[in-house]
């Protein structure tokens, strides 16, 4: 869709007020007072819209793009409005999807992570609660489907009730890198270059991180897949559908960062989560220690790890985490992303950080001193050091 920003005119800058005001977040017209034309993307509907974004864990632009126009659309759904079902085509998704699953979770039923898309694991959960509360295990959430789950008191609340499941699927999976299928992800390419200073791209820089990324891995006995070539640009949605299809443990999406202040820099770390509270739990930990390594062996400037809603990280039925190493539009940061060195160490910092995930705290060391020799003699059997 077309971005909408403040000043624009037209029937979509009316829907996206009625919209905000329907959420309570645009104040009706004072009595007496002039009303504001709907259709106008005034001071007013801006500070509205960057009010539902910071709610909802979006960047707080105040600029109506696919992710803010997608949140407001689901935004608009509240559990018993309409029924639910997984469809082959046009997938359900809204905030009545994300209650379901929050509700089915509490009650022990694994619909993978509350993401608000119904998905085939969202219809396993609810066809198995069906089944064992005597329904026909039809898949659909309509009216008595919704009585029931009403008529089951909720005796414990809050929490993370995925985070036991990803736990549990940690430990199952071992310490060793061997085995592991991950998908290494970099942003842009093809004809989108991303970011562009001087001749530089974002898309080339990612590129040669990835490559180098992915032979330590496969030097680890990881099996890793870039999830596009070097002439694609695939969207958000078809790169996390490659991950998905692939059956990846675990993505890994490299990007770098502009802004119009050439002062901007640092490095920041993303990971799945909403505004109403939902987050991947491993993916919050692999954001952490990915974070925490390169902070470490860079000293770059510590930009934080946030939850982010994005497509790619959504979408994922796995831990997904995007890294933005370093600004372009910032000379130092720029500096250091040219030097192949730097980028060795952030491809070493990378694969050092999804192996303390593994490691679930065990045998582990300080912060920035793991060595890539340091995991191939573990993979290896070897003692460190021998």
């Amino acid at each position: 869709m077309q971005l909408l920003s403040r000043g624009d005119t037209g029937p979509a800058v009316a829907e996206v007020r009625a919209a905000l005001q329907a959420l309570g977040l645009v104040e009706p017209p004072a009595s007496g007072g002039p009303a504001p034309e709907p259709s106008r993307f005034d001071g007013a509907l801006e500070d509205a819209v960057r009010a539902f974004q910071q709610n909802r864990g979006l960047i707080t632009d105040g600029v109506v793009g696919s992710a803010t126009y997608r949140a407001l659309r689901d935004a608009r759904w509240s559990l018993g409005d309409r029924m639910l079902c997984l469809q082959a085509s046009n997938t359900m998704t809204g905030d009545d999807v994300f209650a379901l699953q929050e509700r089915l979770l509490e009650l022990g039923y694994d619909s993978g992570r509350a993401d608000g898309v119904f998905g085939r694991q969202t219809e396993q959960a609810l066809r198995s609660f069906q089944r064992d509360y005597g329904m026909a295990p039809d898949g659909i959430c309509g009216p008595r489907t919704l009585r029931h789950l009403g008529y089951l008191g909720r005796k414990v609340t809050g929490g993370r009730p995925g985070l036991l499941r990803e736990q549990e699927r940690l430990h199952r999976a071992g310490p060793r890198l061997s085995g592991k299928r991950i998908v290494i992800d970099p942003g842009h390419g093809g004809s989108n270059p991303g970011v562009a200073v001087g001749g530089v791209t974002e898309a080339g820089l990612v590129a040669d991180i990835a490559r180098r990324l992915e032979g330590r891995m496969s030097a680890a006995g990881m099996e890793a897949l870039l999830s596009h070539g070097p002439q694609d640009c695939p969207s958000d949605a078809e790169r996390a559908g490659f991950a998905n299809t692939a059956g990846a443990d675990v993505v890994l999406s490299l990007h770098v960062d502009a802004n119009p202040s050439p002062a901007a820099n640092g490095l920041a770390a993303f990971h799945f989560g909403t505004g109403t509270g939902a987050t991947s739990t491993v993916g919050e930990a692999l954001a952490g220690f990915i974070h925490r390594e390169l902070l470490a062996r860079t000293r770059m400037l510590d930009c934080g790890v946030h939850p982010r809603p994005w497509e790619l990280l959504r979408l994922t039925r796995m831990p997904a985490v995007r890294v933005e190493i370093g600004y372009l539009t910032n000379e130092d940061d720029r500096e250091s992303l040219l030097d192949p060195a730097f980028r060795d160490v952030v491809a070493e910092g990378i694969l050092v950080a999804v192996k303390r995930l593994y490691l679930l705290g065990q045998n582990d060391k300080p912060t920035g001193t793991f060595t890539f020799s340091d995991i191939l003699q573990r993979e290896e059997g070897s003692p460190i050091g021998a």
